[in-house]
């Protein structure tokens, strides 16, 4: 997901609402059910469970909101373009264009609002998903400022962490492109983070992928991408760590979550057409961390971004359609 195309984007469709939020649109396999958990929102990004339990999201247009009654309530505004978001007891925290912030909620308001860091690189992409690590630091993603180029600051490509006051930033894992999802799965806490590939290589070429992050370990861009025809690493990949799963090319794999055993990502898709992505895919993983199979689990969306798991179910933020789904098991 790029900053940039959000942002023209929300210019082009600020209003946010939606005339047609039918969950019958939504397809999921027997056994499975959808309905709407909210609607009326504009561009939703990211979602977090936030002070007291309480659902909050994060809007392209520069907005945190609260979801009540199935409907939003701004919280803060003059975000710059927040596309990751994270809570923690009386604190949330949110990624924007080159910066992350953390207010401190009470009562459903803002009591402070605080810059942790500034200065982060940003360009072709920007700061994405934010997690909480059991160590207590902030781990997310920082996208690379170009498509395929020798980046100057280690910062970019790269997965970053921090302490919760803004504190020790390190750089966990480089070669990243846009590693936009991150998400820990439960009981081993390993991290895994979605990536968007390169452009320019043709229809079917790279494919996006999914990585299981080490600290230390390199995935490969600008010089060695994943390849959707052959399902291995092509280009200069010697001492590069391999993806765990290949996803369609050109699909925009973006928020990701652990939910009933599997690991879920967003497809955003492409901006101009429906040819790639725009559903959500399931990643069966094995033992050792490394996909066993991966399917289709959801489509019928318009563009599928953020996903977060709830007491009754997985939650998809459709930011075209500004509506916020529930599929359950029935």
């Amino acid at each position: 997901m790029r900053a940039l195309a959000l942002a023209v984007a929300a210019l082009c469709l600020a209003g946010g609402g939606v005339t047609r939020a039918e969950p019958a649109r939504i397809r999921v396999p027997a056994g499975y059910r959808v309905s709407v958990f909210a609607h009326a929102l504009t561009h939703p990004t990211a979602m977090g469970w936030g002070p007291g339990g309480r659902l909050f999201v994060t809007e392209d247009v520069g907005r945190l909101v609260e979801i009540v009654g199935g409907r939003p309530r701004v919280v803060a505004s003059g975000l710059r373009t927040p596309l990751g978001l994270a809570g923690w007891r009386d604190s949330v925290f949110l990624s924007e264009a080159g910066r992350l912030e953390r207010l401190r909620i009470g009562h459903g308001t803002v009591v402070s609002r605080r810059v942790l860091v500034a200065g982060l690189p940003y360009g072709l992409h920007q700061q994405d998903n934010i997690v909480v690590g059991r160590d207590g630091r902030l781990y997310f993603g920082s996208g690379s400022t170009c498509d395929a180029c020798v980046e100057h600051d280690r910062r970019s490509a790269a997965i970053l962490s921090m302490r919760m006051d803004g504190s020790s930033l390190r750089v966990v894992a480089t070669g990243l492109r846009n590693p936009y999802g991150l998400a820990f799965q439960p009981r081993t806490q390993r991290l895994f983070a979605s990536v968007n590939g390169r452009d320019k290589l043709g229809a079917s070429e790279p494919a996006e992928m999914v990585v299981r992050i080490q600290n230390g370990a390199r995935y490969g861009w600008p010089d060695c991408w994943p390849s959707w025809r052959s399902r291995r690493l092509v280009g200069s990949c010697r001492g590069v760590t391999r993806p765990i799963a290949y996803l369609e090319p050109h699909s925009s794999a973006d928020g990701i979550a652990f939910w009933r055993g599997g690991l879920y990502v967003a497809e955003w898709g492409e901006y101009y057409r429906a040819r790639h992505g725009r559903h959500v895919v399931r990643i069966t993983l094995g033992r050792e961390g490394k996909a066993r199979r991966v399917e289709t689990f959801a489509d019928g969306f318009d563009h599928p971004l953020a996903l977060l798991p709830a007491k009754h179910g997985l939650l998809v933020a459709d930011w075209g359609r500004g509506v916020i789904y529930r599929i359950s098991h029935r």
